[in-house]
């Protein structure tokens, strides 16, 4: 047998029509004939021949192969072709995921013809390898993104910009005329434009340069052109909306409730600029309350059909990085006009309330309104008048604070989830380098807020949905949790001396805000919430309402902050066609773009994730050497991830790094088990940890174990 072929099986032992079609399925896009066949397997004789031939018809006759040309047999496509987005893998292989087949498509690198990631592709079928099902992309029918950030690599006569692999996986090849004088080693965002299919490497240009790597400046702008995200508007945008009128006509107020002697206030984080929300009270003669729920106009500024509006719609949302607000409208809009700012005339779109001593509705009103903003508090001033019982505003804040109590409680009874997670808040000085790492906690004033916020939601998305013939409506949905992945957290629970009812509905509802209230306080409690949270369904936006199971709502919808989210402001003008009276809107535009205000709401938390990253890794690049104690919080084959006690940063243990033993990776029981020593490493084991890494480029920290090892959990695992 020639060395060309010394891969293959010896087709003189064992069965050779195996032989032959692992040989096909090694090549899906060849013919063979029954002597190529033969050589290939190195039998090339007549008695050789003779077999290989029996066992060619035999496989074509089970649809294993199809001939091509008389006596020329190719691999059977499974389903011909079908059309689907590329996914790629850090190795150069992709999945192509599609809604024709039943599972995703492995496309070998060779077999990619220069697709990347977010392209729609036509892809040919082989039949089924090793329970796999695999193709060939054969057309690429449009062009996903074509822009990656990167690092500089120049030599003298040409350079390259090395994108992180989990992106694209190959380097990218500029010629020194496309570098825009970006200088070796600099971060820059470059842009493939051209790849043939000769070249190994695809061909780009830098189209930006960001900077220095290390820079703050740098690293957000990269992070967010990372994630796709823009950073700036343009001139035009800009113009359009600094020309807008700050003028409120009195025509415009007399079309309005008007609210302006209400006393009316908003409470917000200290370093808000934009206030999308205001509340206010009246006291009425039968001891009710008239509560309203003002959200700024952000549709009366922003109209259908502009420049404007296309800019919002396809940003769709704010991004919130560690040390910046990226707004979705410009900051003429969300800063100023639409800002309910306090001592000011703005106008709303409220949804008011009159509500009884024990917070239930009496009556409700939806419309266009005007206010002006008595006060304007932090959520530590409200904070401070509902714990000492005095200050501005007092019997407001203290009956608003009474009632919000009260519609949480209605609300937990129900079965909405009771999660109450840290945020994780950083010290930052003027250059943007962090200086300390703290917990953002929600207390009584944040909860405030929100327990009328999702009053409004609710009730909107209720006056529009309960109709008779419900007209076409955004929601905000939350389907039911993964079974598999509820089941699973529910085994791992029950080793701590948990119980969780997986029967699905409010069942599982109440018994997960059971298990939440009996772990709060504890060691376990962060890392119990992060999987249960993990085996939650995400929310989004559709026009198809199927309820959302953590807040138990059968209907709910997004009313309150139109200056930061776009389905906001499509609910807005919903609401205000349907009050109108006007026929059902268009199902398909706006299941289209819900679609994508989901897709971009879940790319600006992949980029505000990824900022905290980088800041606790350049943090924690200050102590490298330094132990700290923390909780294992993941399994994998690659080691355990540990998050610090102190300040929720995360990094690795890779199993290199675990000397004492062979670990091997128990999947199972999720677990890192020891060989010889049956040592294992598990969720939630309390670990001393040693950083020996701080990775800025990759955002990545790795550890090792302290001398002191593994402690258990007390009181938490048995023996």
């Amino acid at each position: 047998m020639s060395k060309k072929n010394k891969h293959l099986p010896d087709a003189r032992k064992g069965n050779m029509a195996l032989q032959i079609l692992t040989l096909f399925q090694q090549n899906p896009r060849k013919s063979f004939n029954c002597k190529q066949l033969a050589t290939r397997l190195g039998i090339n004789n007549k008695e050789g021949n003779y077999k290989v031939e029996t066992y060619l018809n035999i496989l074509h006759e089970k649809g294993e192969l199809e001939e091509v040309q008389r006596g020329k047999f190719r691999l059977k496509s499974r389903g011909g072709y079908i059309t689907g987005v590329v996914e790629l893998t850090s190795y150069g292989s992709a999945y192509v995921v599609s809604g024709e087949v039943d599972e995703d498509i492995f496309v070998a690198a060779a077999n990619l013809n220069q697709a990347l990631s977010g392209d729609t592709v036509k892809v040919y079928l082989f039949a089924k390898k090793n329970q796999r099902l695999e193709g060939e992309v054969v057309e690429i029918l449009s062009k996903g993104r074509r822009d990656f950030v990167g690092i500089v690599e120049r030599n003298k006569n040409y350079a390259f910009v090395v994108v992180d692999k989990r992106h694209i996986p190959y380097d990218v090849f500029v010629p020194l005329e496309n570098l825009q004088n970006a200088k070796n080693g600099q971060k820059v965002v470059v842009r493939v434009i051209e790849w043939s299919k000769k070249a190994r490497n695809p061909i780009g240009e830098v189209v930006e340069v960001l900077g220095d790597v290390g820079n703050n400046e740098t690293e957000m702008h990269a992070i967010l052109a990372e994630f796709d995200l823009p950073y700036r508007f343009s001139a035009e945008v800009e113009r359009i909306a600094d020309e807008i009128s700050d003028e409120i006509t009195a025509d415009e107020i007399a079309k309005r409730r008007d609210f302006r002697d209400i006393c009316t206030f908003t409470i917000d984080p200290e370093d808000a600029k934009d206030f999308d929300d205001a509340l206010s009270i009246k006291f009425l003669d039968n001891g009710n309350f008239e509560v309203g729920v003002h959200i700024a106009d952000v549709t009366h500024y922003v109209r259908p059909g502009t420049k404007l509006e296309e800019e919002t719609r396809l940003r769709a949302t704010s991004v919130y990085l560690v040390d910046r607000t990226v707004p979705m409208l410009p900051e003429k809009l969300s800063n100023k006009l639409c800002s309910l700012r306090p001592n000011e005339e703005k106008l709303t779109f409220s949804a008011v309330f009159e509500l009884t001593p024990e917070a239930h509705i009496v009556n409700e009103w939806f419309g266009r309104t005007v206010i002006n903003s008595n006060r304007r508090f932090t959520y530590e001033e409200a904070q401070a008048v509902i714990e000492t019982g005095s200050g501005d505003l007092q019997r407001e804040i203290l009956v608003m604070d009474s009632l919000a109590k009260k519609l949480r409680a209605q609300r937990f009874q129900k079965g909405s989830i009771a999660f109450d997670r840290k945020e994780v808040k950083f010290r930052i000085d003027g250059q943007g380098k962090p200086l300390g790492v703290f917990y953002k906690e929600s207390k009584d004033s944040n909860k405030l807020i929100e327990e009328f916020m999702l009053l409004a939601n609710k009730r909107v998305a209720e006056f529009i949905g309960k109709q008779k013939a419900a007209p076409t409506f955004v929601y905000r949905i939350h389907d039911n949790p993964d079974e598999s992945k509820l089941s699973n957290f529910a085994q791992f629970i029950k080793k701590f001396g948990y119980k969780l009812n997986t029967s699905g509905g409010k069942q599982t509802a109440t018994s997960l805000n059971a298990l939440l209230t009996d772990i709060k306080g504890k060691k376990e409690s962060q890392l119990f919430e992060n999987l249960a949270v993990r085996a939650m369904a995400k929310a989004v936006y559709s026009t198809n309402n199927i309820g959302h199971f953590g807040l138990a709502f059968p209907y709910y919808t997004h009313f309150t902050s139109p200056i930061r989210r776009y389905p906001d402001m499509m609910v807005h003008r919903l609401l205000d066609r349907y009050l109108q009276k006007q026929k059902s809107a268009p199902l398909e535009e706006y299941e289209d773009n819900c679609r994508h205000s989901s897709s971009r709401e879940q790319l600006a938390a992949n980029a505000e994730r990824a900022s905290i990253k980088f800041k606790q890794v350049e943090f924690m690049k200050e102590h490298i050497g330094e132990e700290f104690s923390g909780v294992i919080s993941g399994i994998t084959e690659r080691g355990f991830f540990v998050e610090l006690s102190d300040s929720l940063c995360e990094g690795l243990v890779p199993i290199r790094e675990l000397t004492d033993d062979q670990y091997l990776f128990d999947d199972k029981n999720y677990c890192l088990r020891g060989k010889f020593t049956h040592r294992t490493f598990t969720f939630g084991d309390a670990v001393r940890i040693k950083i020996v890494r701080a990775d800025l480029l990759k955002r990545q920290l790795d550890f090792v174990l302290a001398e002191e090892g593994i402690e258990e959990l007390e009181g938490v695992r048995g023996s």
